[in-house]
Order: C-alpha cells, then structure tokens, then sequence
C-alpha cells in the first residue's frame, strides 16, 4: 500500500489534549518530520502540555486563531500537511453558548480549509467525532451512516466535516476524516468527565453523574486514538471518513465507579443530577474500516484508566489551578447546581 508522507504538518489546537500528544507522538515516530503548532489557547490550550518537547527544534508554536486568514497563510508557508484538532469540544457548553461553536468548528475551519487550498497542500486531516451519528440504540455506527447529531456541538462538527466533504469534491482537496470515540488520558481538561470525576474524587468531593448513568461510551485511550489518526494520515483514501473507537463500551455509571476504586473512595461521593438537555443514550463505532488500514487500538482500557488516575495523582500543579479558578467555578455551578436529585 503507497504510504503518504508527511514532511512538515501544520497542527492545529496543538496545545489541547488530542493535539498535544499527537505532536508527542509524531515527533518520536518520525526523527526528520517539522510540525508547527497553531492554538489560540483557549481555555483548553495550554502550553503545560508541551512540556518536555517545547524546545524541540523541529517544532514551532504560533499563537493564534484558525478563524483569522492572515495567521493560517502564514503558518502554511512550507507546510505540506495539516491535521486540524482546533475545535470548541464541550456539549454542556455548546448548549449554554452554540455560537464560539460555530465560529471555530464551521468558520474557522472554512479559513483553514481555504488557505490549504491556495497554499498547495497535499493532505488535510479533520479529527472530528462519534458524536455526528447521534443516538444509536443498537448495532454500531459505519461511516456510511446518515449524519443525525443532537447537540450544537455534534451539529458544528458535522457542519465542519460536510464543508471538508465539499472542498475535497468541489476542489479536489486532498482531506480525510476520523471520527473518534470518547477519549481519556493525561493532560485532558478538568471539565470533561473523566478528569473532573477523577480530581473530584481525588479531592472527596461529589461526582455528578447525569440522570442514571446509563448512558453507554465507547472509550478509547489517547494513545491510541493518535495511533488511528496518524494510520489514517499516511493511507487513508482521500474523501473516505474514518471511525477510530476503542471497543471499550461502558456506561457512564460504570467508569465513575471505576474510577472512584482507583482513587480509593467509595460510591456515597456519586451524585446523580437532573439529564443534560437532549443527552444522547448510546454511542458505538464500527471501525473495520479503519482496521484495512493495519490500525488497531493496543492499550488494555483498565491499565490506561488507571495510569491516567495515576498521572492526575501525580501531577496535581497542572490540574489545581483550573479547578480553583473562577471561570471554572462558575462553569461548574451552571452545569450542575440545583440539579442534584439523588
């Protein structure tokens, strides 16, 4: 199978957890590959994240928006690849505010996706999600599957890819897709479940899970899910989309179990509050097709669950400044306060 190879990639929300340790990854896979960072370091970017590889000299960090033309032009010049993470991700803030949404996960990528375009890039890979399928009661979603999504988060990634989709047959644009599964691992933002429940758990406070809990994810260490996204940026088939999902279905009462074992406490810390608006009850991928492609994911879920415990354990002056902080306080409150109901 011809490989394609990427010399220099631009990656972009580089500084988020997914992006970061893709860049990780790739510069230790491949001594003679370039990668340029663009993140706008939001509220999930952060430079922590970089540590360690931050003074690579194959690598190059520029500060800025994928919605601003002038940037992405310039951060395309000699680059022959891209690999677009940069994204709003969150559902819970999606809902409050579906507007950032769109500006990043459509518009910013359209900029992108048209600077690509004149800059001559041979191969363009958007990570997008599971969460596109919508609710599927059974089987496992393939991607030939009807688009259906249910939250404004869902809804910006799949507007995002339908516009990928576009520029790959109206101008020939060489792009791929993957959709990936519920991801966990070190360096992922406190906001997300399995950081938020970890640290609160860490900390003896409550766990706030949704409704009954029942909710079924597949999740997939990060590890792996860069492994998948990589496999599909050397042969992937231009204009195919991709599932990458870890075969690890549970539902969300499961893995706060789980994890509140790996922390030590005991399961008086869950609290069970009012549904998220329109919550989606189940989620599965089939990935076959990503399997042609000699990937597969490697990592045995309870020792990635609890290496990731472990890391967050260990490093809690990356994490303690977030959760004390107002903005995350506030976050918090509106997502849950007033809705515990058992």
């Amino acid at each position: 199978m011809d490989e394609f190879k990427a010399e220099h990639l631009l990656v972009t929300g580089g500084a988020g957890f997914i992006g970061s340790m893709y860049v990780r990854q790739s510069l230790a896979a491949y001594p003679t590959r370039r990668i340029t960072i663009l993140d706008k370091l939001t509220y999930a970017g952060n430079l922590a994240n970089l540590a360690g590889i931050v003074d690579e000299p194959r690598l190059t960090f520029v500060q800025g928006d994928i919605a601003d033309p002038p940037t992405v032009r310039a951060c395309l010049e000699g680059v022959d690849t891209v690999v677009n993470f940069a994204a709003e991700t969150h559902v819970d803030r999606s809902i409050q505010d579906a507007g950032s949404f769109v500006l990043t996960d459509v518009y910013g990528l359209q900029v992108l996706l048209n600077a690509a375009l004149t800059a001559g890039i041979r191969r363009f890979v958007q990570v997008s999600t599971d969460e596109v399928y919508g609710d599927i009661e059974s089987g496992a979603s393939r991607e030939s599957d009807p688009l259906l999504p249910r939250s404004p988060y869902a809804a910006s990634k799949a507007g995002g890819e339908l516009l990928a989709r576009s520029y790959a047959i109206t101008h020939g644009l060489n792009v791929v897709i993957t959709r990936g599964s519920n991801t966990f691992g070190p360096r992922q933002h406190p906001e997300k479940l399995v950081p938020l429940f970890i640290t609160n758990a860490l900390d003896g406070k409550p766990l706030p899970v949704y409704g009954d809990g029942l909710q079924v994810r597949d999740w997939i260490a990060v590890e792996d899910h860069c492994a998948g996204i990589e496999v599909v940026l050397r042969r992937g088939a231009a204009g195919e989309a991709y599932n990458i999902g870890g075969g690890h279905p549970l539902t969300n009462l499961r893995i706060t179990e789980q994890i509140l074992a790996l922390c030590g406490r005991g399961p008086e810390l869950i609290r069970h509050v009012r549904d998220r608006k329109a919550h989606d009850r189940r989620y599965a991928l089939d990935c076959e097709k990503a399997r042609t492609l000699g990937w597969a994911p490697t990592r045995p879920f309870a020792e990635a669950l609890a290496q990731t415990v472990a890391w967050y354990r260990d490093n809690e002056d990356w994490w303690r400044p977030t959760l004390e902080s107002s903005a995350f306080v506030e976050h918090v409150r509106q997502t849950y306060e007033g809705a515990v109901i058992g």
